[in-house]
C-alpha cells in the first residue's frame, strides 16, 4: 500500500508502517531538527514543512500523484499538546489543535481508503473550545474533542474505531499508551489491533520485551553520547538498586532529596528513579534528566543514553539523528514505537484482504477503561 505521511517526526511510526511493506509517497514535517533527521536517512522521498502551507493540489504534485491516482493511506500525529495531560489542553482553540483539524480536511480531501491518526491520551477527554464553556460545564463537556474527530470522519462516509493501545503489547520494550484512530471510506469499522504480547504471556502470547532485553548489548562507546545528572542527584542515585526510587531511601533522605515535594501529594514515582533491567521502560520523555521524570540506567549511574532511548523506541541502530544531544533525545522521545506502527499496517492490511483477526476476549489493551469508541463515552457518566 501506498502512503502519505504527515506530523512525521523521526519517522517512528513510519518505519513501522514500511517494515509492513507500506510505501511512502511524501513525508511532512515543520520541525527543523526533525527534517535534517528524515533527510539524512530517506533523502529520496519527498518532504514538505508547514501543513498550513501547501494545498491538495500542491500535496499531490510533490508526491507524485495524479487527481485519479488512488492513495491508500494518509497517517499522522497531529501535535499533541493541545491535549496533553501535562499542558494547558487549550484543544481545538490552541493553534496546534487548528493543525489538526487542518490534517482533518486533507486527509478527507485527498479520499484516502484509509485515515490513520495517533495521539496522547489526554484525547479522550479533551474538551473542544474550552472558552465556549464555564467551569461548572467543563466536566460535561470532556470528551467533545474527540467527538468531534469521530462527526467529521462520519459525516465524511468514513467508519471510525479507536483505542488506547499500550505499546509493549505490540512488541515495544516501552509502556507507552497511545490513541490510535483508524478510519475507513468503505464506512467499516476495523478490528482493534490485534496483540503480540501480554504482560506475563498471558493469551498464549509473548511476554512483554524488558528493557535488559532491548540495551544489554549496545557496545559502551555508543552510551557515551548521553545526558548528565547534577552531583547533588547522584548522590541518592548511588544509594538506590535496579527499579528502586526515592521512597527506597532512609526516611531522613527521602525528605532531603525531595525538599518541598515531598510533602506534596502524588505518587512521585518519577523522581530519582532507576529503571527496572526486568520490566519494560516507562514511557519514555524528551529529556531524560527532568526532575520528576528521571530516567536512570538501571546500574550505571548515568541516565538513559541516546543510543538506548533510539534501542526502546525500536529505531534501526543505524538511524541518524540530527542536531545536538538535546535535540536528539527530544526527536526519540516524541516518536511512536516502530512496533505500534507496525500493528497498525497489519491492521489495515488485513482489513482490506477481508482476513481480519480478533484479539483474544478480554486482552486489556491499555491500563484504562472506558477507551474506545464503543464504551469510551460510559467514562463521563461516572
Amino acid at each position: 500500500m501506498n502512503y502519505l505521511s504527515f506530523f512525521s517526526g523521526a519517522l517512528g511510526l513510519d518505519l513501522g508502517l514500511e517494515k509492513a511493506g507500506f510505501k511512502p509517497l511524501l513525508y511532512c514535517e515543520f520541525d527543523k531538527k526533525c527534517q535534517e533527521t528524515i533527510t539524512l536517512n530517506k533523502p529520496d522521498i519527498p518532504l514538505i514543512g508547514d501543513i498550513n502551507d501547501y494545498s491538495i493540489d500542491q500535496i499531490r504534485e510533490i508526491a507524485g500523484l495524479t487527481p485519479d491516482s488512488i492513495i491508500d493511506v494518509v497517517v499522522g500525529g497531529p501535535p499533541c499538546q493541545a491535549f496533553s495531560t501535562a499542558g494547558a489542553r487549550k484543544s481545538f482553540e490552541d493553534e496546534r489543535g487548528n493543525t489538526f483539524i487542518k490534517y482533518l480536511d486533507i486527509a478527507t480531501d485527498l479520499n484516502a481508503k484509509y485515515i490513520v491518526i495517533e495521539n496522547v491520551r489526554g484525547l479522550l477527554s479533551a474538551v473542544y473550545k474550552p472558552s465556549e464553556h464555564d467551569e461548572d460545564s467543563l466536566k460535561e463537556a470532556k470528551g467533545s474533542a474527540l467527538r468531534f474527530v469521530v462527526d467529521y470522519l462520519e459525516a465524511k462516509g468514513y467508519g471510525v474505531s479507536f483505542n488506547l493501545y499500550n505499546s509493549a503489547n505490540y512488541g515495544a520494550p516501552q509502556i507507552r499508551e497511545r490513541v490510535v484512530i483508524i478510519a475507513s471510506r468503505d464506512g467499516s469499522k476495523l478490528r482493534y489491533l490485534n496483540p503480540t504480547h501480554s504482560e506475563n504471556g498471558e493469551f498464549g502470547l509473548l511476554p512483554w520485551k524488558t528493557l535488559k532485553e532491548a540495551i544489554f548489548d549496545l557496545p559502551s562507546e555508543v552510551n557515551l553520547l548521553c545526558a548528565t545528572f547534577p552531583e547533588k542527584r547522584l548522590k541518592y542515585y548511588r544509594l538506590l538498586k535496579s527499579g528502586q526510587n526515592w521512597r527506597n531511601l532512609p526516611e531522613e533522605l527521602q525528605k532531603e532529596a525531595m525538599g518541598k515535594s515531598y510533602y506534596l501529594g502524588g505518587g512521585k514515582t518519577g523522581f530519582l528513579r532507576r529503571l527496572n533491567w526486568d520490566r519494560p521502560s516507562p514511557t519514555l520523555v524528551t529529556s531524560p534528566t527532568m526532575p520528576a521524570t528521571d530516567l536512570a540506567h538501571p546500574k550505571e549511574d548515568r541516565p538513559l543514553s541516546v543510543a538506548e532511548y533510539a534501542r526502546i523506541q525500536q529505531f534501526p541502530d543505524e538511524w541518524k539523528f540530527a542536531g545536538k544531544t538535546i535535540d536528539k533525545y527530544k526527536q526519540i522521545g516524541n516518536a511512536v514505537p516502530c512496533g505500534l506502527g507496525q500493528a497498525i499496517a497489519k491492521t489495515i492490511l488485513d482489513h482490506a484482504k477481508g482476513q481480519e483477526h480478533i484479539p483474544p476476549n478480554g486482552f486489556p489493551f491499555s491500563r484504562y477503561k472506558f477507551t474506545n469508541e464503543s464504551n469510551w463515552y460510559l467514562s463521563f457518566k461516572k
